[in-house]
């Protein structure tokens, strides 16, 4: 019965190869696409019947779109936007968390119930009250105004609340035995065992507000604090698309995307897979 059974596993094994191979290549489609659509001529994209491979190559649009809109700029505020928000968001995040996870204190349940409540609510229905907040403070148009909504996240703080859950009290309790004070247990003893959860939720903040395209295109006016996704829509027009410029900007929007993912991807994974297990 042995080669039967070492024939069927191996046949398991070459399917299961096969199918996660084709997952992969229908996932990397349009990212492949958009690369190959940056360096083909306009003409080329529009023509029918259309092809994946471009019939001839170009760099004209990785020229064209620094000049047509404000790229480095844009790049710049992008940068600034979503970095402060990411930076940000991990502090106060992390010790609402610890708050919620590691005190005992009155009413920890019922905070943590109301946080993971607003979960559910849509931005777009806080949108329109939270502008008009903005503007009465004088901050529209302004990095500040564009950054203060976002300084912390319920599912920031319900991704740390459960990590911290999953740690054991004993080192809280070791930790005061020996005179620590609680900013000390939080910064030097949870924040560590943390690292993880906290470049997975760096990397989810700070994608989420890199790609962010209503709350910019709202809050700014013009290019001076305008951001990268709401440039690249102005690609977009009623009657025509410029497709090459539009895909050359997307293909150097994700480079840093890209890039963060490939620095914290082991802790990335790390990070999914010891959240919540308590």
């Amino acid at each position: 019965m042995r080669p039967p059974t070492r024939l069927l596993q191996l046949a398991l094994k070459v399917t299961t190869a096969l199918a996660a191979l084709a997952i992969g290549l229908s996932i990397l489609l349009p990212i492949v696409w958009m690369a190959l659509a940056s360096v083909r001529p306009e003409r080329d994209l529009t023509m029918s019947p259309p092809s994946l491979l471009p019939r001839s190559f170009t760099v004209t649009h990785y020229v064209d779109v620094w000049s047509r809109i404000p790229f480095a700029h844009l790049y710049w505020n992008t940068i600034v936007f979503a970095g402060l928000v990411t930076v940000c968001s991990l502090v106060f995040d992390s010790m609402t968390a610890y708050a919620l996870a590691r005190l005992r204190f009155k009413g920890a349940g019922i905070v943590a119930g109301v946080i993971i409540a607003g979960l559910t609510i849509p931005f777009q229905v806080t949108l329109v009250p939270l502008y008009d907040l903005m503007n009465n403070l004088g901050l529209v148009n302004t990095t500040a105004g564009l950054v203060l909504p976002r300084l912390t996240n319920a599912f920031g703080i319900f991704f740390l609340r459960q990590f911290f859950l999953s740690l054991p009290r004993d080192i809280d309790e070791a930790a005061r035995i020996d005179g620590a004070s609680e900013w000390r247990i939080y910064a030097r003893v949870i924040l560590p065992l943390a690292r993880p959860a906290l470049l997975t939720l760096a990397l989810f903040h700070f994608q989420f507000n890199w790609n962010d395209l209503l709350w910019p295109l709202i809050m700014t006016q013009g290019a001076d604090h305008a951001t990268l996704p709401a440039g690249l829509a102005t690609f977009t027009g009623q009657h025509s698309v410029e497709y090459g410029l539009l895909m050359t900007g997307s293909v150097l929007a994700i480079a840093p995307i890209v890039l963060m993912f490939l620095l914290v991807q082991r802790s990335f994974v790390q990070g999914i897979a010891t959240t919540g297990n308590k």
